[in-house]
Order: C-alpha cells, then sequence, then structure tokens
C-alpha cells in the first residue's frame, strides 16, 4: 500500500499553499504567525524549490541556487524568518569577469563599480554617478516604456563592453535580456549596486531545514509528496469563480484561499482551469511569456582534495561581444562558476569543495531531443564545463569525482514550471499575476514573474506582499496599497 503523505491532515483550512519555493514558504509563515491555519504542500520530496538542495555518494552536497542575492536579504529574513537566519547571510567578496572584452575582479558594489568604470573603462565620473542616481530612481509605477538597450545606449552609447559588465550578472540571476523593459534591470541592479552580492552561510539544507522548523513553530503543516491536482472553485455571489479546495493526491481539502507559488500559467490552466477564467483575462495570462530557462553542471571535488581560490563567482565567456542571443545559445561559450568553498558549510566536520556551472538556455532547444540526443548533449556540456574550469584550476578533473548535468527539462520534470523555465515569465506577467483574486476570489499567485520578481530577494519580498493582500481577504479587509513592490 502507498504511503498517505497527508495522514493526519486537517479537512479544512484557512490557506492552502501550493509550492515550497522561498515565495510560498515566507508567504506560509507569514500568515502563520498571524494565526491563519496554514497547509504547505509541495510535490517534490524536498521543500525549497529552486533553492534547494540535493546529495550524491561519496559525501557531496550540491544547492541549486545559492549564490547570490543583494544585502535587503538580510532585513528581510530578519523580520519574516529568524535572526538566526539572516544572522548567517554573508557577503561575497570576489566576484571575476572573463572575456575578450575584459578581465577584471570587484566586490560587485556601487563603490568599487565606480572605480571599474572610471579608472579601467574610462567612463567620466558624472556619468557613473547619474547612471547609478537614475537606477535608484526607477520603480514599478512609473510605467518606464524603454527597453535595457535603450537605458545603457543613454547612458553608455555605443558602450558594448560597459553594457556587458552591467547586464552580464543580472542576466545571469533572472534572465534578462538587452531588449526587456529596462524597470526589469534596473531595480535588480541597484539592489545589488547597493552593497554586494551575499550568500547563505550554512547552505541550503540547513536555510531550508531553519525555515521548515520556524513555520511548525508557528503552527503550519508542511507536507511533500503531495501533488495539488486542481484548485476547485465555486460560483460567488456575482456569478465569478471563488476558491473552495484543493485537491490533492486524489483527496479533496477545504480552504478559504489558496496562494499559488508555482508558476503563474500552471496555476491558471492546470489548476484552475481555462473554463472557470474569464475570457478576457484568459486571454491576456495566454499573451504571457514565459522567460528563459538554465542548465547546470555539478561538479564535486573528491573528500581529502583542495582547490585554490579562484573567486566565488566567475562569469567566464569565449563570445567576443555580450548578446543576449549568444548567452542562450545551445552552443554558448558563456557560463558562470559558482564555487563552493569548506566555509559555505562551516558546520561540517569534513571540508568539501564543489563547483557549479550555470549556463543559460532555451527550453525549446532541450524540448525536442530523443533520447540519445538529450544524453550526448548533456555529457557535451560537461565536458565543456570541465575544461572551461581547467583554465582557472590546472588539473581539476583529476580531483573530480562526480559530475552531473541538469537542463530545463530537469527543471520542468522537479518543479513543474511551464517550459521549465528557471525565471517565470516576462514582465506582462506581474499584471496578471497581481489581478488573479480579482478574477477568482481567494485565489494569490506569488510565483516569478516580470523578472524583478525572480531571485531570493524579490521571491521572498513579493510572499509577503502576496500573504499580505491574503490576510486582508481572510479577515474581511480591503487589500492595502503595497507599494513594497516597487523596490523589490
Amino acid at each position: 500500500m502507498a504511503k498517505d503523505f497527508l495522514k493526519g491532515a486537517r479537512d479544512a483550512y484557512d490557506v492552502v499553499v501550493i509550492g515550497s519555493g522561498l515565495g510560498g514558504l515566507t508567504g506560509a509563515n507569514y500568515l502563520a504567525k498571524l494565526g491563519h491555519s496554514v497547509l504547505v504542500l509541495e510535490h517534490h520530496y524536498q521543500f525549497g524549490g529552486l533553492a534547494t538542495w540535493f546529495t550524491r555518494k561519496r559525501g557531496h552536497i550540491f544547492d541549486i541556487s545559492l549564490h547570490g542575492f543583494p544585502v535587503g536579504m538580510i532585513k528581510s529574513c530578519r523580520k519574516y524568518w529568524t535572526k538566526e537566519i539572516s544572522d548567517r547571510i554573508v557577503q561575497l567578496k570576489d566576484v571575476r569577469f572573463v572575456n575578450p572584452q575584459f578581465n577584471l575582479q570587484t566586490t560587485f558594489d556601487r563603490e568599487d563599480f565606480t572605480r571599474q568604470l572610471t579608472e579601467r573603462f574610462r567612463v567620466p565620473a558624472e556619468r557613473v554617478t547619474a547612471f547609478f542616481e537614475h537606477l535608484r530612481q526607477m520603480n514599478y509605477y512609473d510605467r518606464d516604456q524603454r527597453t535595457t538597450r535603450e537605458l545603457f545606449e543613454e547612458f553608455f552609447p555605443g558602450r558594448g563592453d560597459v553594457h556587458r559588465l552591467l547586464l552580464e550578472p543580472i542576466a545571469y540571476a533572472n534572465g534578462s535580456t538587452l531588449d526587456d523593459p529596462a524597470i526589469t534591470y534596473g531595480i535588480v541592479f541597484s539592489n545589488f549596486m547597493s552593497k554586494g552580492v551575499y550568500i547563505f552561510r550554512g547552505g541550503t539544507d540547513l536555510l531550508i531545514g531553519l525555515m521548515a522548523a520556524e513555520l511548525r513553530k508557528n503552527g503550519a503543516d508542511l507536507r511533500h509528496r503531495c501533488l495539488v491536482e486542481k484548485v476547485l472553485t465555486e460560483p460567488n455571489s456575482d456569478g465569478r469563480p471563488r476558491v473552495r479546495g484543493v485537491v490533492i493526491n486524489g483527496r479533496e481539502i477545504r480552504c478559504r484561499a489558496v496562494l499559488s507559488n508555482a508558476n503563474v500559467k500552471n496555476t491558471l490552466f492546470d489548476l484552475v482551469g481555462r473554463e472557470n477564467l474569464p475570457p478576457a483575462y484568459a486571454a491576456e495570462a495566454d499573451a504571457v511569456r514565459i522567460n528563459s530557462s538554465s542548465c547546470q553542471v555539478y561538479m564535486g571535488i573528491r573528500a581529502g582534495e583542495t582547490i585554490p581560490h579562484i573567486g566565488d563567482l566567475v562569469f567566464t565567456s569565449d563570445a567576443k561581444e555580450f548578446t543576449s542571443t549568444e548567452l542562450t545559445d545551445f552552443h554558448t561559450t558563456s557560463r558562470t562558476y559558482s564555487v563552493y568553498y569548506p566555509d559555505t558549510r562551516p558546520q561540517n566536520a569534513e571540508h568539501r569543495y564543489a563547483i557549479v556551472a550555470s549556463i543559460n538556455a532555451r527550453w525549446q532547444d532541450w524540448a525536442k531531443l530523443d533520447e540519445a540526443d538529450y544524453a550526448k548533449h548533456k555529457e557535451r556540456i560537461i565536458e565543456e564545463s570541465v575544461a572551461g574550469l581547467e583554465r582557472y584550476i590546472p588539473g581539476v578533473r583529476e580531483k573530480i569525482d562526480w559530475l552531473e548535468a541538469a537542463t530545463p527539462r530537469t527543471v520542468q520534470r522537479y518543479v513543474r514550471h511551464w517550459a521549465g523555465t528557471s525565471f517565470g515569465t516576462k514582465f506582462e506577467g506581474l499584471k496578471v499575476s497581481m489581478e488573479l483574486p480579482e478574477q477568482v476570489p481567494g485565489l494569490y499567485h506569488a510565483g516569478s514573474v516580470g523578472i524583478i520578481m525572480s531571485g531570493w530577494l524579490g521571491t521572498i519580498n513579493y510572499g509577503v506582499i502576496t500573504a499580505s493582500k491574503v490576510d486582508s481577504f481572510l479577515s474581511g479587509k480591503e487589500d492595502p496599497h503595497v507599494s513594497a513592490i516597487a523596490s523589490s
């Protein structure tokens, strides 16, 4: 008889949270602390969504997406989680860029970027200052219609090398392109530029463990291996469908509200059903574009071996010039190495090293492959990533005793995102996400939308923003105007 992963679950809750990414977990914690009964459901065997980890033989632990996030995570984690979590957030001080246009090391904060731009790239200081100040003033409500390309040309005309320095790391963080709205770049870059790039020291296994413990302490019910098959609705007094419950692993559980941390298209078309959506809203959701995805190559260093310090994040490329097309090309030469030194997990007695190569990718390139070609190209990106790493650590191949690759198909399998996206939707998805409760009362979305919500900080903050609206709904209060979205 199959194990019942819902054994002991109640028949009804105030809120059901679908998905245990950081937005779902944070929203659940916010609501649980307010006294609402909360059920968190995760179809995978691990909590965390894309902010999770996995283990392999020979003692290897790999983080899916631990590097890196802005300093604002410290404040958000202290406010919405615990001091123990926020105190473990530390800065990465060695970020490298190696490509045909430049080779540099930086602490990736405003002071050092200003120095790099003025001294190395010979950009007038007043132009750099004006650019940073302009980014600080950007917000969602201004409805800025410029693209990132147009923004760059305004401040740094004809400087493809500067454009590369400014956009490349953000493209790895959230899939931004030169032709996306400038706001989707400006907010994220400005957040990073305040004080640099940060990481959670202890690994995602410790982070998610601490979060799960805090949720349970606050009364939330957490369940893994629980697949939500359907969001159940019933006619409201005005004819709109309103939430009445969910179906999980074949069992119906009632609830007053649902907070979905799934992809917005999964939420609307798989869980609610097109037939239950107003036609005009469904058409608007159809038009939302899915963002790009990524591949990862996980490289585990044999126990007892060491590697030299080559930087915490190393952005590498053989492309003569940066283009958004080359970055996601099936045969791109651009990849980022996240290096996990022993102090990533200081709580572990055994000092271990791991390296993860991240490669931006497109779903359509991987989805169409048959199994033989799929295996061949996974081996190709593994070999290319190891060969690339050997430029910085000669002989590292002999120290690696675990190699494994993930692709957009892997992402789709484990988090069920449409088109295996690592970064949610394009900018228009934000409006559809925010307007969801107006179309289906009681249904809220806190997944990655609009690019500015990608990454750990945006995910956590959007979870809180949405949970605040859920609380207002449950309490019978009018939803407050939440301006925090403009700076998340």
